[in-house]
């Protein structure tokens, strides 16, 4: 006969303490939203995310525009938080777009709205014109209306059937979008037809010069993947700027977090701008920061640019993005030089993450 005995406590484990109501977590300075289409018939979700300093801010701010925004809205979220803060990335709007309704049938949802044809199987598959209509005609102008979101700079994201009808819209719309971050595409659907939207593409060519980043993991389809790049690189289209990148140890979906932070990285991406000696040269000097504590900050000109040694650490080399205003790659670093009546410089404006200060110029 077995016995049953009843649990017993682990001598020096704590009593269970009993299960209490918690709230849910949310990401603070974001909003959801509710937009039915008239296109398409469905109802959407969009999740807003505003940037910092929004509510002070009088100009208007680029939008990156996020496909299956159930799963990477949060991504890139995230992923621009971590990138704003190092200066890569400007003050943006981030919008997610999903699929709303009572308990939505995310799977069917997005193999309907991000395949551009049916396959054989319509009302499953193929209604990508119709979601990228929705998108130009009804979601942007929305979000335009409501928020002060620049017309122009609007960057879309997606990942496998995202990632196709990122390309889809590129090829499709490529007046909509300027910046374009991709990844794992699922780029062979129907027997490639994306390729024939390509192909019209290269005929008419690009209206204006766009950015795109496509990333793959290392262990997908990589010879397909390198296929694809060969095949848009052929089209020969003026104005595109493509760059590719295989993202090492990472698989289907794993591929997005580093893709999508490459891909942010290079489609925002400033090059540094090219000042002249002499303009170099005044603004040389030493300069003092403070109060409460005094520090001396020397700004020299070395092998042709403009490099600052702080009073603690070594010294680091000043991006330009005009002849007075510069940047530090890799932090939320800037520096404004400030021009005297007299054209002199007499102090230049300090603007990190976390506040700004003035630096005066020593006699």
């Amino acid at each position: 006969m077995m016995v049953i005995l009843p649990a017993l406590p682990v001598p020096g484990q704590p009593a269970a303490v009993p299960k209490l109501a918690a709230p849910p977590v949310e990401l603070p300075g974001t909003e959801h939203l509710s937009l039915h289409s008239r296109v398409t018939g469905q109802e959407y979700a969009l999740y807003v995310s505003l940037p910092r300093g929004y509510d002070t801010a009088t100009g208007r701010f680029p939008v990156i525009y996020a496909v299956d925004g159930q799963w990477d809205f949060t991504l890139v979220h995230a992923i621009y938080g971590q990138q704003y803060y190092d200066g890569f990335l400007p003050g943006a709007i981030i919008v997610g777009i999903t699929w709303g309704g009572e308990k939505p049938d995310y799977d069917r949802c997005r193999a309907f709205d991000l395949t551009p044809t049916a396959s054989g199987q319509p009302g499953r598959y193929g209604n990508a014109p119709r979601f990228l209509e929705f998108i130009e005609k009804e979601a942007i102008p929305f979000i335009e209306s409501r928020y002060r979101a620049a017309g122009d700079g609007r960057t879309l994201t997606g990942s496998s059937f995202g990632g196709l009808f990122t390309l889809y819209a590129l090829f499709s719309r490529p007046a909509l979008f300027d910046r374009y971050v991709l990844t794992s595409p699922a780029w062979t659907w129907d027997n490639q037809v994306l390729l024939r939207h390509g192909e019209q593409l290269a005929r008419s060519g690009l209206p204006k010069p766009v950015k795109v980043f496509m990333g793959v993991g290392e262990y997908e389809d990589v010879a397909g993947f390198e296929r694809l790049a060969a095949t848009i690189r052929g089209y020969g289209l003026a104005g595109l700027d493509l760059e590719t990148r295989v993202i090492a140890g990472a698989g289907h979906s794993g591929a997005k977090a580093e893709g999508f932070t490459r891909g942010l990285q290079f489609a925002f991406a400033r090059p540094c701008a090219s000042v002249p000696p002499d303009a170099l040269s005044r603004l040389a000097g030493e300069y003092e920061i403070g109060p409460p504590s005094p520090a001396i900050v020397k700004v020299a000109v070395e092998d042709g640019g403009l490099v600052a040694y702080p009073p603690s650490g070594p010294k680091v080399r000043l991006c330009a993005d005009s002849h007075l205003d510069f940047r530090l790659v890799g932090q939320y670093l800037k520096v404004r030089f400030i021009e005297e009546a007299d054209k002199t410089i007499g102090s230049f404006r300090l603007e990190q993450y976390n506040g700004e200060a003035v630096a005066k110029r020593r006699k």
